[in-house]
């Protein structure tokens, strides 16, 4: 199941409310394990006539005492560093992309993504005499490295020579693409496999890439996916160390950061047994979390020469995600199920859209804001018209005020009768503000996890994937942390100069509350939310206020309130001449007003015989 940080659950929240108060004005992410002795000597030291004949031993000394061979296997995008100890992945490059402090170093160093060299990283192939780890094992290698171009595909085999059979592990390679191929075939070991899984380790520092290593450590995850299509994710959110025991065959399995991912596809099949588990090494600043993901493959698939494995070790970029297959895309976080949709259909592809043909990055937010806003004119009118009834009906309402009097539950009777008359809905502004609600949210949930703006400068922010800092300072305060964000900054003053200009052209509203005092306190919430969040959001969230307020004004220019005067006024004459029925809503209103009235009599009629005992 997907699981938030809580500084989305606030902000998601804060939205609702902030919402609400709007279209209320307008009515509106254990050692490893240690190999077999028995195994680790024999390949050390291989003697056929003083071994077994069900254990795994090395044929060629020659093979068995050589030293560790490093190749590369790279194209246009990543480099990945084999080594002939296990012939496994030991380190991965990407060579478009920088980390944080390289970038601002201005450093040209490719960004390593994954760094296996010490770790425990394996494959243990059951033999008769117990586990053998492919780990301890030389093998020999086809050719010294590889850089593809272009469409083609290279090999590299490693093989060793074991038990008068070999094993061979063969890397893949395409000219382009974040995924490397990983195949496992074994010969002329049938009579030393046991019939049991093999076991595949993976261990995985995931080292600091980006800006802040607070909010990286809580988006750092492990996430798997099983074989009845469901995702699950380990760790989002969250600091503490974690396990977890998959219950069903997994198809893949990724360890997410937040702009990266690493992951495995079984091409042929399924993991088994999948445990993960997932640790944040307080003490230690170089790594953001402590991820190891250990896994069975079915003895049949070994047996069989079915192990096909594709790691993928990339960016998390819809087309390249999707581009790896069985929904692997879902790596990529784009919010709740209700404003996923928005953010996959409409605004990830306008903004790649956009992106085709303008590079300034801040030019492009301002060109997206002013696309949506656009798009949303009619509701945003219709709103508006909404509202300017209810300022034309503010006299009638104060005065049905005036003479009911503090009886709120009347004066509700009475405002529904009002607006009965003169042909006034009260959902009739919330129903466009709700319709947009949704871009609102998406955007929220959409700019943490947006890749585009990764070590893009705008202004006086040098990454408009993380938060601008005015001022800092070197320790962290409560809430607000160890800086101030000047877009957060702008776009509260913009917030509150929305919120003040909103307040002039709504009429109060019956209430306990007053609705337009503690409208104002929503921007200063959120300035304190969005203060560690990206500046690109933050300034979205600017542009769209300042929009807003433009919007407003120049729709008010086309709405003549003594026009809607006069056809509310037309309205209520036909009211009284003709028999009119009663709406649903409005009906259920009246009885809820009835209802809540009588409530209260029965309250008073409590209270006055308790005083008489």
């Amino acid at each position: 199941m997907e699981k938030l940080d809580k500084n989305y659950i606030i902000g998601f929240i804060l939205l609702f409310l902030m919402y609400g108060t709007y279209i209320y004005f307008n009515d509106s992410l254990t050692p490893p394990a240690e190999p077999v002795k028995t195994e680790a000597a024999a390949a050390k030291k291989p003697t056929a006539a003083t071994t077994a004949p069900n254990t795994l031993v090395v044929a060629d000394s020659s093979v068995a005492n050589a030293p560790e061979q490093l190749v590369t296997a790279e194209n246009e995008n990543i480099k990945v560093t084999l080594s002939s100890k296990g012939a496994k992945i030991v380190k991965v490059e990407l060579k478009n992309y920088k980390t944080f402090d390289a970038y601002q170093a201005n450093k040209k160093e490719s960004l390593v993504l994954y760094d296996g060299k010490n770790t425990g990283s394996d494959f243990q192939i059951p033999t008769n005499a117990g586990d053998v780890s492919l780990s301890n094992l030389s093998f020999a290698v086809s050719k010294p490295s590889v850089n593809v171009v272009g469409e083609k595909s290279e090999n590299i085999i490693f093989s060793v020579p074991v038990s008068g059979g070999k094993i061979e592990k063969i890397y893949t390679i395409t000219g382009k693409g974040f995924e490397i191929k990983q195949e496992i075939k074994t010969e002329g070991l049938g009579a030393v496999l046991k019939n049991a899984p093999s076991t595949m380790i993976w261990e995985n520092p995931m080292l600091v890439l980006e800006n802040d290593l607070s909010e990286n450590r809580k988006a750092a995850q492990i996430n798997y996916f099983d074989k009845e299509e469901t995702f699950e994710d380990l760790g989002l959110g969250s600091t503490s160390d974690e396990n977890e025991t998959a219950e069903l065959p997994v198809k893949w399995f990724s360890f997410k950061q937040k702009y990266f991912t690493s992951g495995v596809v079984s091409e042929n099949g399924y993991f088994e047994k999948t445990q993960y588990d997932l640790k944040t090494p307080v003490e230690d600043s170089s790594i953001v979390k402590l991820g190891k993901i250990t896994a069975q493959i079915p003895f049949t698939d070994l047996s069989q020469n079915k192990v096909s494995l594709k790691y993928y070790f990339g960016p998390n970029d819809l087309d390249a995600l999707k581009s790896v297959g069985n929904d692997f895309q879902k790596n990529l976080y784009l919010g709740y199920d209700i404003v996923k949709p928005v953010n996959l259909y409409v605004f990830v592809p306008l903004f790649n859209w956009v992106e085709s043909f303008v590079s300034n990055y801040g030019l492009l937010i301002i060109l997206v804001v002013l696309m949506i806003k656009i798009t949303l004119t009619p509701l945003i009118y219709k709103s508006y018209v909404s509202s300017a009834k209810m300022r034309v009906l503010a006299p009638e309402i104060a005065a049905i005020k005036e003479k009911v009097g503090d009886d709120a539950v009347k004066v509700q009777q009475e405002t529904m009768k009002l607006y009965q008359q003169v042909g006034v809905s009260p959902l009739s502004g919330c129903v466009p503000l709700l319709l947009q609600m949704p871009i609102l949210m998406s955007v929220f949930f959409l700019f943490p996890n947006m890749l585009m703006f990764r070590q893009k400068n705008f202004l006086w922010a040098n990454d408009l994937s993380t938060y601008d800092s005015l001022i800092s300072w070197g320790f962290n305060l409560p809430i607000i942390g160890h800086h101030i964000s000047l877009f957060v900054v702008l776009m509260t003053l913009s917030s509150l100069a929305f919120t003040y200009y909103n307040n002039q052209v709504t009429p109060d509203q019956p209430g306990p509350v007053d609705m337009k005092k503690l409208s104002y306190i929503f921007p200063l919430v959120f300035f304190f939310v969005l203060n560690s969040f990206p500046a690109a959001l933050s300034f979205y969230y600017l542009v769209s206020n300042v929009v807003t307020i433009a919007q407003q004004l120049i729709v008010r220019k086309f709405i003549d309130e003594d026009k809607i005067l006069a056809i509310l006024e037309k309205n209520r004459k036909n009211y009284h001449s003709k028999p009119q029925k009663k709406s649903k809503f409005g009906d259920f209103i009246q009885k809820q007003l009835q209802a809540s009235e009588e409530m209260k009599k029965q309250s008073t009629e409590l209270k006055n015989s308790r005083k008489k005992k």
